[in-house]
């Protein structure tokens, strides 16, 4: 699938499917694409809302599919990966082959679909790499994940609770949490209740020592004040680029924050994040997420997978090449 130009909005993609020979370099392996994810910075690199996307390109960041060219001991196997280049600066996994570098590639765990997992990749690797940065947590810690139902917040979960931490989530209207977890998730509704009051009472008046922020400025005061003593708080994305920020309580409470940006990964550098969640996928600590069949297209239909993604759809768009 190639786009030739960046899209003023979503409706306005004009994707083709075009056929040309595709090689690998020295260092690299051809794979026969076999699933890959939609994400949201799929859509907004295509509409232009990030400068340095080169064009014109075949987008997508994330896959899963099987090696067919390169060292002889590669052949065959069934592999997966994510990047934060891929699809943005270079050539990507919306096709049906892919030439990556071999440090890249991590082996699919056997008990996960094609589908299943090309849709581990960004939002696993941000919540991951969210994790590596501030300090993987513990079961003495408790992990507050503001924007529990989404995509990241649920591989955020994930990875906390496999750990041993405990987790609170909050959502902005009543619901449950939809996703896996490795123990009890407690939901705080952040329209109804004040959540940093509400963190505290549930521990004990200590807070939170982790604060997984997905949403951004919507929730920065509320997690500024969730924060346990040298509590860590990760941010991913935003809204709004400004927001009020007290130096006194952040220094007091000799608090920590952390700015995460998977796009500044390199393919290898996925790679080595994905590596490490291997353990958990084979042992089904970590589970990839549902996909459902209305949300696999073919990349004929490239336009409406990213017009689905462009609508919030909760689901894991996949784009299937040979379906």
């Amino acid at each position: 699938m190639r786009l030739p130009a960046k899209a003023d909005n979503p409706a306005s993609l004009a994707p083709s499917v075009e056929r040309r020979t595709l090689s690998r370099a020295a260092g690299e392996l051809l794979i026969e694409v076999k699933a890959a994810a939609v994400n949201p910075s799929d859509v907004k690199a295509a509409t232009g809302l990030m400068p340095y996307a080169v064009f014109p390109r075949t987008p997508g960041r994330d896959y899963a599919g099987v090696v067919i060219d390169g060292p002889a001991d590669w052949i065959g196997r069934e592999v997966f990966g994510s990047s934060g280049d891929l699809g943005i600066r270079r050539d990507g996994t919306h096709a049906t082959h892919l030439a990556v570098e071999t440090d890249a590639v991590v082996a699919k765990p056997g008990n996960l679909s094609w589908q299943e997992a090309a849709g581990i990749g960004v939002p696993f690797v941000t919540a991951m790499e969210g994790f590596r940065r501030a300090g993987i947590p513990n079961s003495h810690e408790t992990v507050l994940v503001m924007g529990v139902n989404g995509k990241v917040g649920q591989a955020a979960v994930q990875i906390a609770s496999w750990n041993g931490a405990r987790v609170i989530g909050v959502v902005r209207k009543n619901e449950p949490y939809e996703g896996h977890a490795n123990s009890n998730v407690e939901v705080i509704v952040s329209s109804a209740t004040d959540v940093a009051t509400r963190v505290r009472e549930l521990t004990g008046g200590k807070g939170a020592d982790i604060v997984f922020n997905t949403v951004g400025d919507p929730y920065f005061q509320a997690a500024h004040r969730s924060l346990a003593l040298r509590g860590r708080q990760i941010l991913i994305a935003t809204i709004e680029r400004t927001v009020q920020f007290d130096i006194l309580e952040f220094y007091r409470g000799q608090h920590t924050y952390v700015g995460i940006d998977t796009l500044g990964l390199s393919s290898i550098a996925t790679g080595a994040v994905l590596r490490e969640l291997g353990p958990g996928f084979a042992s089904g600590n970590l589970k990839p997420f549902p996909i459902h069949p209305n949300a696999i297209y073919p990349l004929e239909q490239a336009k409406a997978a990213f017009l689905a993604v462009a609508g919030s759809s909760r689901d894991r768009v996949i784009l299937q090449p040979s379906k």
